[in-house]
């Protein structure tokens, strides 16, 4: 397998874009979600997009080919929310470890694939790690703010299922992404390090992408950016980065410093500009593309692509933006550390 530290001192490589804009895309209905296995499940499961990596892989890995044929060097598995705490809103929670395997598998075929039609341009799959809907450093309870509706050992435990998963499936790099509450993070950090270590098998990178809410360059849990680099820099990660919540315009000054304070590589997925009053994304890709470019040029960033509202255009776009522009350089005190990884 390539070294994709060392690629990444080489050019700047590129992440894949939404998931679930393309699956909307296509007007699924109930009965698309459930496939056959799922027919008479009791609850409604549209929506869980997860889910369709078993009922519906082949649209899976269809998206994820669409990415790979637009440039992206590195795409994501359709694991966004499949632990057993963010599968229990459709009572699936027991289906957590085979929605990882089956969406890692989706992914592993098609970057597979690529890879050898093109040995030059190795393609990567990074096991995507959500943020979870519930989280321990805020309460749900505006009346009793030291309510916690879940723990940092439940949290924790079923993170490192999902990492089970994602490793059985055979994904590269593990990315713990869209991070509002660091707290759940280093829930995530922890579970990986304890998988490894007990599994005894050869530790994968780890990628990490926090996300800044608003203006005030905070996160939901009210760290700044330097303070929630500063909390996740012990897991030696092969990046950090942003993602989601603000477009490219908007993130700029925040990708700016964080390649000011990042001992590793930078990555910056944002969205396709600022949600409209429908909850739609307007940004062509050509816009997002030029944006992005102008980072490159300036030195801020190793690994982009974009989140919501982008699709394969705006990856193509961003890919051919970044071609010739050369990757932020590392640190000189990081050369060590991240040779030993």
């Amino acid at each position: 397998m390539t070294d994709i530290r060392k690629l990444l001192t080489q050019r700047i490589l590129v992440i894949d874009g939404a998931m679930g804009t393309m699956i909307q895309r296509h007007r699924l209905d109930e009965a698309d979600y459930r496939g056959e296995r799922f027919r008479d499940w009791h609850k409604d499961v549209k929506g869980n997009n997860d889910l369709l990596s078993i009922t519906k892989p082949d649209l899976i890995e269809a998206i994820h080919r669409e990415y790979l044929e637009a440039g992206a060097d590195i795409i994501e598995t359709n694991t966004f929310s499949s632990t057993s705490i963010a599968q229990a809103d459709y009572d699936m929670q027991d289906l957590a470890y085979e929605l990882n395997l089956a969406s890692a598998a989706c992914a592993r075929r098609a970057a597979d694939d690529y890879t050898k039609k093109d040995p030059s341009k190795p393609r990567f799959v990074a096991g995507a790690i959500g943020p979870l809907n519930k989280t321990l450093s805020l309460s749900p309870d505006v009346n009793n703010p030291g309510f916690r509706a879940v723990s940092f050992d439940e949290v924790e435990q079923a993170y490192a299922e999902q990492v089970r998963g994602l490793v059985d499936g055979g994904v590269d790099i593990l990315l713990i992404e869209t991070i509002f509450d660091t707290l759940n993070a280093k829930a995530a950090i922890r579970a990986i390090k304890k998988y490894f270590r007990d599994s005894g098998k050869q530790e994968l990178p780890i990628m990490i992408s926090g996300t800044i809410t608003d203006a005030s360059g905070r996160t939901l849990s009210g760290q700044t950016l330097e303070a929630f680099y500063h909390s996740i820099v012990h897991a030696r990660p092969l990046s950090v980065g942003l993602n989601c919540a603000l477009g490219a315009q908007e993130m700029r000054p925040h990708i700016e410093e964080l390649s000011e304070l990042a001992t590793c590589f930078t990555s910056a997925y944002p969205n396709a500009g600022l949600p409209n009053a429908f909850g739609e994304y307007d940004e062509q890709p050509h816009d997002t593309a030029h944006i992005i470019e102008e980072w490159a040029k300036e030195g801020f960033v190793n690994i982009v692509g974009g989140c919501c509202g982008t699709t394969p255009d705006h990856i193509r776009c961003i890919a051919a933006a970044v071609a010739k522009c050369k990757p932020r350089p590392l640190p000189e005190p990081a050369k060590a550390e991240t040779a030993e990884l």
